[in-house]
């Protein structure tokens, strides 16, 4: 088994809102750091790819401690270094899926502008779920699995168990209003099986080759539980 691991980010640095406004984005520093760290701690390598290649800026909202917690700053250090000593993000293009194990999608608000709709993603989502190969998604990452349909229409995680930030969460930070669409109420309307648990909890789901997190704080969890599977 390939000992490497896909980190799938957005390229997207801002968010247009119904009103016309924009709301500037990027990743969410824990959900990169935290699954690189579990994954390079057990010994995988981990690449970045993302639309064109592009890499996008850091969440401010991210490294703020009053919204992101006590480690946030931790958090920054480790997705920067990590991101920086990589170097140029891989064009999703150009991914041969057969280098890796699993694929992981985290979130930050990115994913709901561009990743759900990615036609490269949504190639290699579907021939990772056809092979069985482990695919993570946390946060706003789920919305990149919308990006999976395949040649009859499908969607492929249609009835599938899943997590992802729920409209609460959307609601309790502010971004509910005015926004394009509501990721976990549009999954449940495309036929996703989604639960949550408390708003800003670790609450993660697994489906088989499929694993979720609800948000941030499951960023671990989520990783935890997909190194477990990748060693059975």
């Amino acid at each position: 088994m390939s000992k490497k691991i896909l980190i799938v980010m957005s390229a997207a640095d801002t968010w247009e809102r119904t009103d016309g406004s924009k709301y500037p984005t990027g990743y969410w520093a824990e959900e990169v750091a935290a699954p690189h760290e579990k994954f390079a701690e057990a010994g995988f390598t981990v690449d970045f790819a993302s639309p064109g290649g592009v890499l996008q800026p850091l969440d401010r909202h991210s490294a703020d401690p009053e919204i992101a917690g006590p480690d946030a700053a931790h958090h920054v250090e480790h997705a920067e270094r990590a991101l920086r000593e990589f170097g140029p993000l891989f064009k999703l293009e150009d991914v041969d899926l057969g280098d890796y194990a699993a694929i992981v999608l985290p979130g930050g608000h990115g994913p709901v502008v561009d990743l759900h709709q990615d036609a490269d993603l949504g190639r290699l989502l579907v021939e990772a779920d056809a092979q069985g190969k482990v695919i993570g998604a946390v946060c706003h990452g789920p919305a990149a699995l919308l990006s999976a349909v395949d040649t009859s229409g499908r969607w492929v995680f249609e009835g599938r168990k899943m997590a992802a930030f729920t409209d609460e969460e959307e609601q309790l930070f502010g971004t509910a209003d005015n926004a394009p669409w509501l990721l976990a109420g549009t999954l449940r309307e495309k036929g996703a099986l989604h639960s949550g648990g408390p708003a800003y909890q670790a609450y993660t789901v697994r489906d088989g080759n499929l694993f979720t997190g609800q948000n941030p704080a499951s960023s671990a969890p989520m990783a935890e539980a997909m190194i477990a599977a990748l060693a059975e």
